[in-house]
């Protein structure tokens, strides 16, 4: 049996052909499908009941800070969330870990959320950071913000005219 060998110039051309079809239908798919993260359900509806979340008592609290927070789940999830509105029934809380820092119910269409200090710093985890969750109503589903920020005292996050706007993730 005789070896044959492919001129190199036919190959190149035949393997760049290849690889050229191949990026052509793959982002042919990604653009036609959307990205999509794997880690996102198709739809934030759920059954997860409204938690129950209870902020620490105020004997306890030695120090404190204030965010004003919008939710706004459809500009982040513009095709899952286009039916999205706030309800009475949401709830937004701030997180040391697992200890609740405080809780606020949407009014005018923002969370004012009074977050507090503990006396025993050793109670807040993560170096003092904070982590919002969210319960919607709507969607019966829990909600993270992707990113905490530290607890200092005194601190304003975000105002009426600009409110801190975090992006949220489904709890799993």
């Amino acid at each position: 049996m005789r070896n044959m060998t492919l001129p190199a110039k036919s190959f190149s051309r035949s393997r760049l052909s290849l690889c050229a079809v191949l990026c052509i239908l793959s982002a042919a798919a990604v653009f036609f499908t959307g990205c999509k993260s794997g880690n996102e359900p198709e739809s934030f509806n759920s059954d997860v009941a409204r938690p129950t979340w209870t902020a620490i008592e105020v004997p306890d609290m030695t120090s404190s800070m204030t965010a004003v927070v919008k939710v706004d789940l459809k500009a982040q999830y513009p095709d899952k969330a286009a039916d999205f509105v706030l309800n009475d029934n949401d709830l937004l809380a701030a997180f040391s870990g697992e200890l609740c820092l405080g809780t606020a119910s949407p009014q005018d269409g923002l969370f004012y959320l009074f977050v507090a200090g503990v006396n025993d710093t050793s109670q807040m985890t993560n170096d003092q950071l904070v982590t919002l969750r969210y319960y919607s109503a709507h969607y019966s589903n829990l909600f993270e913000a992707r990113d905490a920020f530290p607890f200092q005292n005194d601190a304003h996050l975000g105002t009426v005219a600009e409110p801190f706007i975090p992006a949220f993730i489904v709890v799993k």
